[in-house]
């Protein structure tokens, strides 16, 4: 009988206990993103976009032309009738200052921008890499072509995207690659003909240009605000201006590099 009342009494302090006591809380709930959510880019609004112009120049001694020695592979030399010349600086008339590259370095970084479609392409004609001097987007396509009846060997030497190295011989398939990181600038060397070179500009924005033989550029469609623009050229260095773009304005920036 004892037995029995004692073990009443431990079950009924034990209910006791428990409708006392607290329900432990829930876990929180976290918000874990969703795999393969779309990417929202940016959209420019065309009624308050704006325009950077400018130019870029050169002063001082003009570089003394370097002949290039295509002899090292008589196929290539058999490509050209005149001299080849190096063009690390190249002057367009009235010191214009060609194949440097333009963009807008800061003033963007709260957007993101769609990549082109469309790939860049860039070929190994007459022995040199045509154009020297390329822009694109991060995500953007470059297709490398070779359009000589010669082996060549394109090899992006970048230090922030993943370097590659590929040997395109005549008649080769392209060569399609993507860079997914900024990089200004990627050496772009072939190591069959060591006088071969070019030069990447990989942005994350639409806006950037490569100067023509009249050393101006134009960056079009661009949202208002204040912006740090960057030129850039392999052997003179770089330079940065700020510009402040209005609503459906106009800004400029004008660049002058100094040789010796």
């Amino acid at each position: 009988m004892m037995n029995r009342f004692l073990c009443f009494t431990l079950l009924g302090i034990g209910l006791f206990a428990t409708g006392c006591s607290k329900p432990a809380p829930a876990p929180a709930k976290t918000e874990t993103p969703k795999a393969g959510a779309p990417v929202v880019y940016y959209k420019v609004d065309p009624a308050t976009a704006g325009t950077v112009t400018g130019k870029i120049l050169f002063t001082g001694k003009a570089p003394a032309k370097k002949k290039i020695d295509l002899d090292e592979d008589p196929q290539c030399a058999k490509l050209h009738k005149e001299a080849v010349y190096d063009e690390s600086v190249k002057l367009g008339r009235k010191n214009a200052l060609q194949n440097a590259f333009v963009y807008i370095k800061k003033g963007l970084e709260d957007k993101k921008f769609e990549p082109p479609s469309e790939p860049v392409v860039i070929d190994q004609h007459g022995c040199a890499f045509v154009p020297r001097v390329i822009g694109m987007q991060t995500g953007q396509s470059l297709k490398a072509t070779n359009s000589d009846p010669v082996t060549h060997n394109i090899h992006p030497r970048a230090k922030v995207n993943r370097e590659w190295n590929q040997n395109q011989p005549e008649g080769a398939e392209p060569a399609v690659r993507k860079f997914s990181l900024p990089e200004v600038m990627i050496h772009v060397k072939c190591n069959i003909h060591p006088w071969m070179k070019a030069w990447i500009g990989v942005v994350d924005n639409p806006y950037f240009a490569v100067t023509g033989a009249d050393g101006s550029f134009e960056l079009k469609n661009v949202p208002p605000g204040t912006y740090t623009i960057e030129a850039w050229q392999e052997e003179l260095g770089v330079q940065e201006q700020q510009v402040t773009v209005a609503a459906s304005g106009k800004a400029s920036a004008e660049f002058t590099f100094k040789g010796e």
